[in-house]
């Protein structure tokens, strides 16, 4: 039975929350979960309100914001209580109430099954939803307290618990930096998933544990007095590595007498250049093991992880681990980046608003995957946010971290974009090896580069990381558009010549700055990228300049009726106008196999629209055929509606059902309406035949009243 003594309470965290400047806002929070969670109990017999109590102080340890605290006590207000998301806008702000609406929705996700997409698309719904980094480090926090109060539900639970944590939850708290909970929700995900496993490393752990703990000491004494007698002001722990570290280990093919690195020292000195100068002092009184010197001070990981590791032969000839790191160095390497809001005041720059910065590392992958399929993406996200990594070196020693599978080229790119577009080969280890070498930890690699050299397009197949593919994609696209403009240029100088005019008569710069203006151009340039890419044609533009009374929606009404379709390379077939401007109506959003028809607008080129549309009137004579073209592959984005009975908020199974669709939900919102709910979806379907079956779907979940596509 748990001890009165160690249950938390908000008196026991009282003295160190007065110290934050809003300690009256974060007593009110707590005071209203209290009164929210009253007479609420959790399946390990204590009272509701202590799993926010505990989630709080886990992040009051990580030095979070005043902000995060308050979130953090009103977290399951929503969920476990009869607060809205306009009370909480009310009573604590915007900001807390966005957060803890988003943690709200994050914690009813679950992951279906075991399978590799659904962890994939958990993830992806999951970092979509969290509007604000704070969101994250409150469901890593809450993720912590639940595992370690695992013991209390079925044993089939504990291990889909362990399961979503390790697949979904561990990652992302390694990408966000947070060493201690990620450490520690590693060992409790290993000993529900791998019981027999976890207690067989711990018993030889504990079979061993006084030798060990008197080696430990005694490598500490000799370092000690080393850096003692050279003066420098120091603190040093020691510990046997985790059970979990040493799993993954074994997990790897080392056998247990063979694991030679178990013991660890970690040094905190107070400046840089004191990490450098023990990293020399330890070095010349013990041997180095070659290769194992890394330097994360001067090439830091992209989650801003800084230290110094060596591993050396110790007393006794024992392998010791040995890291070096100052103590602000520490704060984040164990809590991560929010660890930075304690130094905010303190003017240090580079750590201005990297809350901010690290969310969108998320994002970007996000947001760059919105047209790709659920493989594509798969395949983005593991080699961009998840995947594991290898640390190589430039010639000169510096760190590049990189995914497994990398090659040369993303070297080349991680260094800079001009090193990359230059390359023209690459020598690993003194050995020449080709571009689609795949990188292995600890390579030293020389990038060797001609000015006059340029990418190759099949780089973007060899290529593993989305940076440099991106860059790749830029460089020809840059290329294509100047070839396009120059091609335009040229096309529309061959139609004047052939029409016997001149130039600087009929392109005057009034008649050029009408022209751009009404085909929502940017410049000249842009004008010759719209022709050379056969968006328009040479003569067309001719006819615009040559003729005031003659402007886009007029050229268009007059050629309406006067060409066949034909067969272009787009979404959308346009009768008798080629490549013009062309765009899905927001009031309708039409997808492929809806009927269609096209609305002429001003300025706009084509508005398509449902053929049905009470926004368009059939009768005008700007109304004109259009059709899908069958043979595109893209996604389109629609909306559907989705309406329940107000007694359950089922949005975490909805969005499910969508994801085992393949579809990608953008976006969401809930809507209050009378004794109902309406969540309203922007989805990404490839057609109306798609959008029938996850239709159908969410129709067979209980309490689903209607699914229909407008309110």
């Amino acid at each position: 039975m748990k001890n009165e003594k160690d249950t938390i309470t908000f008196e026991k965290l009282e003295p160190r929350l007065k110290k934050r400047e809003n300690y009256e806002e974060i007593k009110k929070a707590y005071e209203y979960a209290f009164n929210e969670h009253k007479g609420m109990m959790r399946l390990s017999g204590d009272d509701f309100i202590t799993h926010p109590l505990e989630v709080t102080k886990i992040l009051m340890d990580l030095n979070v914001d005043d902000t995060t605290i308050i979130a953090s006590l009103l977290h399951e207000v929503i969920n476990n209580g009869n607060t809205t998301f306009e009370d909480l806008k009310e009573l604590f702000g915007d900001e807390v109430a966005m957060i803890v609406n988003s943690v709200s929705k994050i914690n009813k996700l679950e992951l279906p099954d075991n399978n590799e997409k659904s962890v994939i698309y958990l993830r992806k719904i999951l970092v979509g939803l969290a509007e604000d980094v704070r969101v994250l480090y409150i469901k890593l926090a809450d993720r912590l307290h639940n595992m370690r109060t695992n013991w209390a539900i079925n044993p089939a639970k504990q291990k889909e618990k362990a399961n979503e944590t390790m697949s979904v939850l561990v990652p992302i708290a390694h990408r966000l930096g947070i060493n201690s909970i990620k450490s520690e929700l590693e060992n409790l995900s290993l000993y529900y998933l791998k019981p027999d496993v976890y207690n067989d490393i711990l018993e030889k752990l504990n079979n061993t544990v006084a030798e060990l703990d008197d080696y430990l000491e005694e490598m500490k004494e000799s370092i000690i007095e080393l850096l003692t007698d050279a003066g420098i002001t120091f603190e040093i722990k020691g510990r046997v590595k985790s059970v979990y570290s040493i799993y993954n280990k074994l997990n790897n093919g080392k056998e247990w007498n063979k694991i030679y690195d178990i013991l660890a020292l970690r040094v905190f000195v107070n400046t840089e250049a004191e990490c450098y100068q023990v990293i020399g002092l330890i070095h010349s009184r013990f041997r180095p093991m070659p290769k194992r010197f890394k330097d994360y001070i001067a090439s830091p990981k992209e989650n801003m992880y800084q230290s110094l590791h060596t591993t050396v032969f110790g007393v006794e000839g024992k392998v010791f681990e040995i890291q070096v790191r100052t103590y602000e160095m520490d704060e984040i390497a164990e809590k991560g980046v929010a660890s930075h809001w304690s130094y905010k005041e303190k003017g240090t720059k580079k750590i201005q608003n990297i809350m901010e910065q690290k969310l969108e590392m998320f994002r970007n992958v996000i947001e760059a995957s919105i047209n790709e399929s659920d493989v594509d993406f798969e395949a983005t996200v593991n080699s961009n946010i998840f995947s594991e990594s290898i640390y190589t070196y430039t010639p000169k020693g510096d760190v590049i971290e990189l995914p497994v599978g990398s090659t040369p080229i993303d070297f080349a790119y991680r260094i800079h974009s001009k090193v990359g577009d230059t390359t023209v080969g690459a020598i690993v280890n003194d050995q020449i090896v080709p571009l689609s070498y795949e990188l292995q930890n600890d390579d030293v690699v020389n990038i060797k580069t001609n000015a006059s050299a340029t990418p190759n397009k099949d780089w973007i197949n060899i290529a593993k990381t989305n940076q440099a593919k991106n860059k790749i994609k830029a460089y020809f696209s840059k290329k294509d558009k100047e070839e396009y403009i120059a091609k335009g240029k040229e096309i529309l100088e061959k139609e004047l010549r052939k029409r016997r005019l001149a130039f600087n008569e009929v392109l005057t710069t009034d008649a050029i700055n009408k022209i751009t203006k009404d085909l929502k151009l940017k410049d000249l340039d842009d004008l010759y990228l719209a022709i050379g890419s056969l968006r328009y044609t040479a003569g067309y533009i001719i006819n615009l300049s040559s003729d005031d009374k003659h402007n886009v929606e007029d050229a268009l009404l007059e050629r309406k009726r006067e060409m066949p379709k034909i067969n272009y390379k787009s979404d959308i077939l346009v009768e008798g106008t080629p490549n013009i401007m062309v765009n899905i109506a927001k009031c309708c959003m039409p997808v492929k196999g809806d009927e269609i028809i096209g609305y002429i607008t001003k300025g706009q080129g084509i508005s398509v629209h449902k053929k049905n549309c009470p926004n368009v009137p059939l009768s005008s004579e700007r109304v004109i055929d259009v059709a899908w073209n069958m043979e595109s592959t893209n996604y389109y984005y629609t909306n559907i509606y989705v309406t329940i009975k107000d007694t359950k908020d089922i949005l975490a199974e909805v969005i499910t059902e969508i994801g085992k669709k393949d579809s990608l939900v953008r976006s969401c919102r809930t809507i209050e309406k009378e004794d109902r709910l309406i969540y309203e979806l922007n989805i990404r379907i490839k057609d109306k035949e798609e959008l029938e079956k996850i239709e159908n779907a969410i129709l067979k979940i209980s309490n689903v009243i209607e699914v229909s596509n407008s309110l």
